[in-house]
């Protein structure tokens, strides 16, 4: 009972952040404006997108759920003017592989190791808990690029990020 309870929060924060993702990429007035870099920012929102989009959907949709994305972390940083529309779906194709992962996981899964080595030099590291460094890493950039956003926008209005609605109500 504990794994699935921890497997769907972690189910219900990646889809939710995933959700502020796209609101806050659909927020921006232009493509452009996505690709920019004002002094002391160094990656653009659009990279930080694709940059994320590529770490959930190796580490989750191909370790875990087993399809057949195959990464390129450098050019998560080094492609530029991916449209806003592009980003979106790429968002949304995250959001389908790690659903889909996550629930057809082994239950077993999260008290075992991740089934890659993490870090230099890699470590082996408990499922749940690199899962859970995985929805925080979402989080933590999420909020760079509504920082760089709200930089580059004048009036730039808030998105509803980290929603409580989207957090189950407990109903006994």
């Amino acid at each position: 009972m504990g794994e699935e309870l921890l497997r769907d929060a972690v189910l219900v924060m990646l889809r939710r952040d995933l959700r502020t993702l796209d609101n806050e990429i659909a927020a921006y007035p232009d493509d452009e404006s996505l690709w920019l870099t004002p002094p002391g920012i160094n990656n653009s929102a659009g990279n930080l997108v694709l940059h994320l989009a590529g770490n959930l959907r190796h580490f989750v949709g191909r370790l875990l759920g087993g399809t057949d994305y195959v990464r390129d972390r450098d050019a998560e940083f080094s492609t530029r003017g991916v449209s806003r529309e592009a980003l979106r779906a790429e968002i949304r194709t995250t959001g389908d592989e790690i659903q889909g992962a996550l629930q057809s996981m082994s239950l077993s899964r999260l008290a075992e190791g991740f089934p890659a080595g993490i870090g230099q030099p890699p470590k082996t590291v408990r499922t749940s808990d690199w899962l859970v460094h995985l929805a925080t890493h979402l989080t933590y950039h999420i909020g760079q690029i509504d920082y760089h956003r709200r930089l580059l926008t004048p009036g730039a209005v808030a998105v509803d990020a980290l929603s409580l609605k989207d957090i189950p109500e407990l109903v006994s």
